[in-house]
């Protein structure tokens, strides 16, 4: 807990700092930033989140060659699925009805992780990214004052001696200094990428009255891209975590991988949104989660054959809630915990496997089975069965109506046209 932790010290007369570091653009100038500004040691931690070794692999050669005296590299692909998205995948946690939370459910962990290396360092301060308009600066710093409270939190977006005002301005900063960069003034999408999802902001979608090329998807194939002929997957799951596709057991990372790979393919979860963000305003986004469109219906379509009506009903509302906290960045909380309680109580019956027809971007129910099924083929049938006698819908009705009956009763007296 953080109020068990030590305020961490360092014996250096210069400020040490651990940057998030991505070694994308905004994350790239902040290194000289940060030693031009406060004469700062800075220590860059990247996290393998699922991004690709493509990202990952020259991180420290970059981070140490614009000015980092030290790059941490973590694989955290196994705990960001395992313990950050099967339990929102659980929950059935969706933002505004569409987004799966892919940036917000891995915020925290790099956060956390950060921290970690921070109090390991000696460290007194941490550092990320995040501008001041957008969501991610509230969870990392949510994360950070939770972890340790004790560590100064520099954020450059929002510091007065910041003066990069765009992401065009960015540009030049780094092209002075000689800093490799992937973007460009042509395409100067703002990406964010892990296991789970890929992010697109900025560009044409900054104009929402325009329509979007998609010029810039990397996991996804749009529906007119994708193959004529649909497609069958198998998903199954134990207690509401997927465990194998097509009837091989898989661990989190594979699984997903093969996942990707299969609902990319067939244009499955693309995502083009106008979302309310935290901090007020709305802004646009891209998102392709491509296998986590494929977890998300086969899990909703077996917990419809599983849970009872009041149960589903409420996991709904929590769905909500929980959906909310995770993109708020309230990660770390005793109430989004509580409610992973809540969650896992439900999915001790979500066991067993949905069959998918992917086409075109879609995904529809192609069979499902469980040991705990509640579906009775005779009762949900026509024909009459020994377990329920149709004769006892009468009452039902009538004292389900009387409160209806009364009311027209009543009030029809006074008003006979319209209640």
């Amino acid at each position: 807990m953080a109020s068990k932790r030590k305020s961490a010290g360092s014996k250096s007369k210069k400020l040490k700092v651990v940057l998030a570091y991505s070694g994308g653009l905004d994350t790239s100038v902040i290194i000289p930033w940060l030693v031009e500004n406060y004469d700062a040691e800075v220590i860059a931690f990247a996290a393998d989140v699922g991004q690709g070794a493509v990202e990952v692999d020259p991180l420290k050669k970059k981070a140490l060659a614009t000015g980092a005296v030290k790059c941490y590299v973590s694989d955290l692909r196994k705990e960001f699925l395992e313990e950050y998205v099967w339990p929102v995948l659980k929950a059935g946690a969706r933002y505004e009805g569409q987004y799966l939370l892919g940036t917000s459910m891995a915020r925290p962990l790099i956060a956390k992780h950060q921290v970690l290396i921070a109090e390991k360092e000696g460290a007194t301060a941490v550092s990320h990214g995040a501008t001041g308009k957008g969501n991610d600066q509230v969870r990392f710093e949510l994360t950070y004052m939770a972890m340790n409270p004790h560590l100064q939190i520099i954020a450059p977006w929002k510091d007065p001696k910041w003066n990069i005002h765009s992401r065009e301005d960015a540009i030049e900063y780094a092209q002075k200094r000689k800093i490799p960069l992937t973007v460009s003034k042509k395409k100067i999408y703002s990406e964010d990428g892990n296991l789970w999802h890929l992010s697109h902001e900025g560009g044409i979608l900054e104009y929402p009255e325009k329509e979007n090329t998609y010029d810039m998807l990397k996991l996804t194939a749009t529906p007119e891209k994708a193959p004529n002929k649909p497609e069958y997957v198998t998903i199954e799951f134990n207690k509401g975590i997927p465990v194998g596709v097509n009837g091989k057991k898989k661990d989190a990372v594979s699984l997903l991988e093969a996942l990707n790979a299969l609902g990319g393919k067939h244009g499955c979860g693309l995502v083009d949104m106008v979302e309310n963000r935290l901090v007020g305003m709305k802004s646009r986004g891209v998102y392709e989660t491509p296998g986590g469109f494929l977890l998300y219906r086969a899990h909703e379509f077996l917990e419809q054959l599983v849970l009872d009506r009041d149960t589903l009903t409420y996991k709904q509302v929590v769905a909500q809630k929980y959906a909310q906290m995770v993109y708020d960045g309230l990660w770390f909380t005793p109430l989004r915990q509580s409610l992973d309680s809540f969650v896992d109580k439900t999915q001790e019956v979500v066991t067993g496997s949905v069959k998918l027809k992917l086409y075109k971007g879609n995904a529809t129910l192609a069979g499902m089975e469980s040991p705990f099924s509640l579906y009775d083929p005779g009762l949900g049938g026509f024909s009459d069965v020994d377990t329920y006698n149709q004769q006892d819908a009468k009452g039902f009705i009538r004292c389900l109506g009387l409160p209806m009956k009364m009311r027209g009763l009543i009030l029809g007296k006074k008003n006979p046209v319209r209640i």
